[in-house]
């Protein structure tokens, strides 16, 4: 490997070999012939001069690209399609007058985009099913297990680890939709020429508008799309690239959302991301085990978030029917968007499979708070003894004041309990008050609400999507 040049983290560590491959020169250039062989193919169907012959030239070659003859052609004409052009010419040299014929650079630039992307959101989606299943199986295995919830970052009314776990699998599966819909949405460029009109298509097929309408469906059919959009300039509308990441940055934004939580749950040690037998936390502190991966997620998010700027100003800059200020930005923001997603949901499937959940701890800190959160329930229950309401209301303020000054000022255990049992207006005792305590009592719906949305929402999603389910993705971890 070379070490006197740069080389971009995505793809030396946090991207997949799959990933790489799709934004790869070798991907894109295959995919430029089978573009040039279905155009040829299209115009000899709609009875253009161009023989079989030519076209088993094409295809004999479309594989075993002359990358070499192709570099030393852009240097002498500073044109990567044209150079391409040749390069494939001189392998198959019957052919080489009817490559490109009628086209223009964006027809093997663009939709060669368009299927790039395609294929990229097919490897994006693959990863997120993978990730929902895996969060799916946690939230079911821990949809009982009581634990302080938080607003504000302050201990609130218990919920349960499993339910705080759909909260992250509802806002993949928000992705999902989105990513679905516009995968779904995607439209080749097709053949449109210079200005997007076709006017060289009517050119040579002598003014048959009814022949060229056919030409963008049988190119579409030929690389396995539905069809090509409508209307055009030189190049698809922009908007796409801009649809498309803004994808990614939702996707991003729930893996930060999820990391930053199991981060903060680690420094309460109620959670543990996973730790290797001989990985180290720290260079100066033996003993840290710092939650690398869900801030590396966190870190490539905030990337791909910010990322999404790039096509959508490109999309809003774009004059008329094409300037080419797009291209320089779209090779780097679009590849780079997909490579640094395909790391995030790498590191999530890994962290969301190997997640430690610590009960005693979750139990520990739970406890210490419950007398606080119990109130209302205290006060009811001394209510159907006899007690005032608004009288017990004012005692027990004072008391929970009186019992967080105990915690908070002097660094004592929680004594609420305690107090409510020594003020006589409750009549009720120190172990009634204790009995009370069980954590299950007070998280609500929360475990049938788990339930239900993991058999109502979740589980029809990953039954429509369970060939996708078990596919091993390649984890730079």
């Amino acid at each position: 490997m070379s070490t006197d040049r740069y080389t971009s983290p995505l793809s030396e560590r946090y991207a997949s070999k799959a990933m790489q491959y799709i934004f790869s020169p070798e991907m894109k250039f295959k995919t430029w012939r089978r573009l040039w062989i279905a155009l040829a193919e299209t115009e000899q169907e709609l009875g253009l001069d161009i023989t079989d012959e030519q076209i088993a030239e094409l295809k004999v070659h479309k594989d075993d690209i002359n990358f070499e003859v192709a570099k030393e052609r852009e240097k002498l004409v500073r044109h990567d399609v044209m150079s391409h052009v040749y390069a494939y010419g001189v392998q198959c040299p019957k052919a080489k007058g009817i490559i490109h014929l009628g086209a223009t650079s964006c027809y093997v630039g663009d939709n060669t985009d368009i299927i790039v992307m395609a294929e990229a959101l097919k490897l994006v989606k693959i990863k997120l099913v993978n990730v929902m299943a895996e969060l799916a199986k946690f939230a079911d295995t821990y949809k009982e297990l009581p634990t302080l919830a938080f607003t504000h970052f302050q201990p609130a009314q218990p919920t349960t680890v499993g339910k705080r776990a759909t909260l992250w699998l509802q806002e993949f599966m928000m992705d999902l939709e989105d990513l679905e819909y516009v995968a779904g949405s995607l439209r080749l460029l097709g053949s449109k020429g210079t200005t997007g009109t076709q006017a060289s298509f009517l050119e040579l097929f002598d003014g048959d508008n009814e022949t060229v309408d056919k030409i963008d469906p049988m190119i579409a059919e030929k690389m396995g799309f539905k069809n090509c959009y409508a209307v055009s300039g030189q190049t698809y509308s922009r908007k796409v690239d801009t649809r498309v990441v803004n994808i990614l940055a939702g996707i991003a934004a729930s893996a930060y959302k999820m990391s930053n939580d199991i981060r903060l749950l680690q420094h309460l040690k109620e959670v543990e991301e996973p730790f290797e037998k001989n990985q180290i936390g720290s260079s100066a502190m033996a003993y840290k085990r710092n939650p690398m991966r869900s801030e590396r997620i966190g870190s490539l998010a905030r990337y791909v978030m910010v990322d999404a700027l790039n096509p959508a100003i490109t999309s809003a800059t774009q004059w008329f029917e094409r300037t080419l200020d797009d291209s320089a930005n779209k090779r780097l923001s679009v590849p780079e968007a997909f490579l640094a997603i395909d790391g995030i949901l790498d590191l999530c499937l890994n962290v969301v499979d190997g997640l430690v959940v610590y009960d005693k701890v979750i139990t520990k800190h739970l406890m210490a708070e419950l007398p606080f959160m119990a109130t209302e329930n205290i006060m009811m229950d001394a209510v159907k003894k006899g007690g005032d309401r608004q009288e017990l209301h004012e005692k027990i303020r004072q008391l929970s004041m009186q019992a967080g000054a105990h915690v908070k000022q002097e660094g004592k255990e929680n004594n609420l309990l305690e107090l409510i049992a020594a003020d006589p207006a409750f009549q009720l005792s120190l172990e009634e008050l204790q009995a009370s305590m069980e954590p299950s009592k007070y998280v609500g719906r929360a475990p049938r609400q788990v339930t239900k949305f993991l058999e109502d929402v979740i589980q029809p999603i990953l039954d429509e999507n369970k060939e996708l389910l078990g596919v091993k993705a390649e984890i730079n971890v």
